[in-house]
């Protein structure tokens, strides 16, 4: 059996935290493997591309991604600016996975089918701190490979687990066939980009992600006489998401509040309160989604904005210990729980709060959540500075977790289109001068003549 001192580290995922733990891993003289899923780096990111992050470039960005990149000649953007999902592959993601020293550490279309340890099941446990681990990978093109790691850290995500549209936490009776019809959607659609003007489409869910697609398609209908827009939340008042208005401690929130409130309040969204869906029928190219007490509504689109879940099926023979609730490792998970924390009240954690009863294993990133919302990259990138200084073995470094965010108790927001100024960031600090982030032209780098997108403050998964 290969020592495990002599393997690679493996980090599943190319995205912000994935390959923050690889520049962590490489500064502690330890050797990554990063196995990407999709063809590039960032590929979850790029489905949501067209979404302005309300985190500045300053939470963005990790410390020795960044003493790697400058290395090796980069700049870094303004770090009061507010990127798009594009612009932090573009600009961030793709130049870190071309230098040097990480370029023949990346694998693209290569993803990770199951993880064990070499040679032993779940079951055994002599000698099992001390073995391998052994990922199974299914590469692009149909190849199979089983590669060795002394240690694994899992920043795979949730982007690609979507959670049902049922509110019992199962997929309904059609939903399948809807999704599969094209029917029911993404949950981050560019409904700019065509395909939902003059239709009838209803936004099921009560966050903020769901917030931005009823203000955006609010905005499509504007434009497009012909266009409705519905919306069905679980509760029975929309209060929680029209928030605290003017009194909000975060004005962004407060506004994107007061804009919900004004389209349903003029007629421009149909709001649905008290709507659990239990089932869809599809019909030709409509969809006709059921509720439990008897009412459906007839729409052409669902955008399903209902939250992730952590895909643990990779992760079926470690011995992983996971909050019942949220199914974050056990210690995290009361800290992050949505019903009583924000994104900036979670306080700092690293290897010792995502220590796993399977040695040198970790999750991390937004898959380290589960199915909490509120995750940061800011976070991500200090766990995996942590868990790399563990792997070294310092455990001084890696127990010294420090992580400063403002308390804000929101994430998201959908950029305004009256030309409103914003002087504060979700995931930041106020800005030296206001940002204006409106319906216009000219936003930053250049990116001129485009439609406002929405905007999320978190990484790897636009969802609050």
């Amino acid at each position: 059996m290969t020592s495990p001192e002599s393997l690679p580290v493996a980090v599943i995922g190319a995205g912000p935290v994935g390959l923050a733990a690889a520049a962590h891993l490489l500064e502690r003289g330890l050797e990554p493997l990063v196995f990407e899923a999709g063809s590039t780096v960032g590929a979850a990111i790029r489905q949501w591309g067209h979404v302005r992050v309300f985190s500045t470039w300053k939470y963005n960005l990790d410390a020795a991604s960044v003493r790697l990149l400058e290395r090796n000649g980069w700049e870094a953007p303004r770090p009061t600016a507010l990127p798009y999902g594009s612009q932090i592959v573009s600009e961030y993601l793709e130049p870190l996975a071309a230098t040097p020293e990480l370029k023949d550490r990346i694998r693209t279309g290569s993803r990770v089918v199951a993880v064990t340890r070499q040679g032993m099941d779940k079951g055994s446990s002599q000698g099992r701190d001390s073995a391998p681990f052994l990922l199974r990978i299914e590469h692009d093109g149909g190849q199979v490979t089983e590669v060795p790691a002394r240690a694994v850290i899992d920043t795979s995500g949730t982007w690609s687990s979507p959670a049902p549209l049922g509110s019992s936490g199962l997929a309904v009776p059609g939903e399948a066939e809807a999704r599969a019809a094209g029917l029911v959607t993404g949950p981050l659609p560019d409904v700019a980009a065509g395909g939902f003007a003059g239709r009838r489409t209803l936004v099921v869910g009560s966050g903020h992600s769901a917030a931005n697609m009823v203000l955006d398609l609010a905005r499509v209908s504007r434009a497009n006489p012909g266009t409705e827009v519905l919306w069905a939340i679980r509760a029975a008042t929309p209060a929680r998401a029209y928030g605290g208005g003017d009194a909000d401690q975060l004005p962004a929130r407060g506004q994107l509040g007061a804009r919900l409130r004004t389209a349903v309040e003029s007629g421009a969204v149909q709001l649905l309160t008290g709507f659990h869906t239990v089932s869809l029928d599809v019909q030709g190219g409509a969809v006709t989604v059921h509720a439990a007490d008897g009412r459906s509504v007839e729409v052409d689109r669902v955008i399903p904005a209902t939250g992730f879940r952590p895909d643990l099926s990779i992760l079926s023979e470690l011995r992983l210990d996971l909050d019942p609730a949220v199914e974050a490792p056990k210690a995290l998970g009361p800290l992050i729980d949505p019903d009583f924390h924000s994104c900036g009240t979670v306080p700092a954690h690293g290897a010792k709060v995502l220590a796993q009863p399977e040695k040198d294993f970790y999750l991390a990133g937004m898959k380290s959540y589960g199915r909490a919302p509120t995750f940061l990259m800011a976070t991500g990138y200090e766990q995996v500075r942590s868990i790399a200084a563990a792997l070294a073995g310092d455990a001084e470094a890696a127990d010294a977790v420090e992580l400063k965010l403002p308390e804000t108790g929101v994430c998201s927001t959908s950029i305004p289109d009256d030309g409103a100024v914003i002087a504060e960031s979700c995931c930041g600090t106020p800005e030296p001068a206001p940002v204006t982030i409106g319906f216009a032209t000219g936003l930053q780098h250049g990116r001129s003549g485009e439609t406002a997108p929405v905007s999320i403050g978190l990484g790897g998964r636009p969802r609050h």
